[in-house]
């Protein structure tokens, strides 16, 4: 147990470790596909400036130049002959409200752009922003209407032509800063493209990593289970030889000792003079030889089912009269004063088997139902026929089994827990061999339990209507 938890351990950790750095191998990637996008798109205006530049007979502000210096006329000389201080202040913001509104709605600088772009074949949709940072009104002497605080930086920054980190993590690209100039103003704006399916263009460059990625991992995750349930099951079946084993064992030397008991009572003087003696001792020895011989054959025909194709030779037989045949003869044989109840609905039906299979088949549950009992065992078996089919149910009034055991307790040598303890004792080979049998015959066994409430075995048989 101590050393599957730490392989288990090991390997979480292990797939945790190359989750954690694929994570960070991820996100460098895309953290490089967002800068680089950025640093594209700034080269790509700064050509389509060029161009415009040397193309184009306007800029893209004309308009806001003929708005902005009939306003700017106006403004002006009232602006310079405000004293009061608050009046200037609110007079001020006006003003930048104004530039600001007629800059951002009136230019055709962003149609220019978008065109450039489509023609090169690049995204040509965008959104736009422009950001004032520095408005003087000229006259006599020059008011600053607003300046911001990191102008002097942003002008350093424009002349470079390089976008800012804080601006591309904001997810805007700069396009480029602008001066206008009249006889009445003077201001420095900066132009910001943004694209709104960012997110998508970059998830589509960086796709074929990320799928790597999660392939890689899924690949790794997925090897991991599979050797891990591998090592579970190679630890299973070592702990089931290991109990098959140790139950044969016993289940052998039970007989034998018998045996070798009842051939030295033999030997004994004064039982070979009482004929009666001799003859009960001759009778157990024949019984437990029998047992012993049942074992060992046991064995050998699931060997050979393991090597070779299971050959069935099937005989047409009336079910429920077979069925009658088979309880009595079990009740006479090793039925032990169980109660039996039979209900059958299959008068007349006559189906295809193979008589000595299908009677061990049933002798199996049968004898599983007495064994696993801890009380007078009372054995309810009902035939019927659907869909084609027969049914044949088996219902004990023993231990049950639990839900963990049930889905392997028709595998090869597996005993429930239970059933591993001195009173009840097997080889973990009867519900393998009654499932083989029922396979064998096309159809199938299945199991219904609840522990101390019993268990209910039913073998489903298709068959053709005679």
């Amino acid at each position: 147990m101590k050393k599957r938890n730490t392989v288990q351990l090991l390997g979480i950790i292990s797939i945790i470790i190359l989750v954690s750095v694929q994570v960070f191998i991820i996100r460098g990637i895309w953290k490089q596909k967002d800068e680089m996008f950025g640093l594209r798109y700034t080269m790509r205006s700064q050509e389509a400036i060029s161009f415009i530049n040397r193309r184009m007979p306007t800029d893209g502000f004309d308009t806001v130049r003929l708005l902005l210096k009939d306003y700017s006329e106006k403004v002006n000389s009232e602006i310079h002959a405000i004293k009061d201080s608050n009046e200037l202040e609110a007079r001020k913001k006006e003003i930048l409200d104004y530039f600001t509104g007629v800059v951002n709605k009136e230019q055709d600088f962003s149609g220019m752009l978008s065109a450039y772009f489509e023609r090169r074949g690049f995204e040509k949709n965008f959104n736009y922003s422009i950001v004032i940072n520095n408005l003087e009104m000229i006259g006599n002497d020059t008011i600053d209407v607003y300046q911001s605080k990191e102008f002097s930086n942003r002008q350093s920054t424009m002349r470079s032509g390089r976008t800012s980190a804080s601006e591309i993590s904001r997810s805007k690209i700069l396009v480029n800063w602008f001066r206008m100039e009249d006889n009445n103003y003077r201001f420095f704006f900066e132009y910001f493209i943004d694209f709104s399916d960012k997110q998508k263009l970059i998830l589509k460059e960086t796709s074929v990593s990320l799928l790597m990625s999660i392939f890689s991992i899924m690949v790794v995750v997925i090897l991991f289970m599979i050797t891990y349930r591998n090592l579970m099951e190679e630890k299973r079946l070592s702990n089931l030889k290991t109990d098959f084993i140790n139950n044969m064992t016993h289940e052998l030397k039970t007989p034998l000792s018998t045996i070798t008991v009842a051939g030295k009572t033999l030997e004994m003087v004064q039982i070979r003079t009482n004929e009666e003696k001799i003859l009960e001792t001759a009778k157990l020895i024949g019984k437990q030889s029998i047992h012993l011989n049942q074992l060992i054959n046991m064995i050998l025909e699931i060997s050979m089912w393991e090597r070779t194709q299971f050959q069935l030779d099937k005989k047409t037989i009336e079910i429920e009269e077979f069925m009658h045949d088979i309880v009595e003869s079990f009740k006479s044989g090793g039925g032990n004063g169980a109660s039996i109840n039979q209900k059958y609905n299959l008068s007349g039906e006559k189906i295809d088997i193979d008589v000595v299979y299908f009677t061990a088949m049933i002798n199996n549950l049968l004898s599983n139902a007495v064994k696993y009992s801890d009380k007078e065992p009372v054995i309810d078996i009902e035939g019927f026929t659907s869909d084609n089919s027969l049914c044949i149910k088996v219902a004990d009034n023993g231990i049950g089994i639990n839900r963990s055991d049930q889905k392997h307790i028709f595998d090869k040598f597996y005993r429930a827990s239970t059933g591993n303890i001195h009173k009840f004792k097997g080889l973990g080979l009867g519900l393998y061999y009654v499932k083989r049998i029922a396979e064998a015959h096309g159809g199938d066994v299945s199991v219904s339990s609840k522990p101390a409430k019993g268990s209910t075995f039913t073998i489903t048989i298709p068959y053709k209507l005679k």
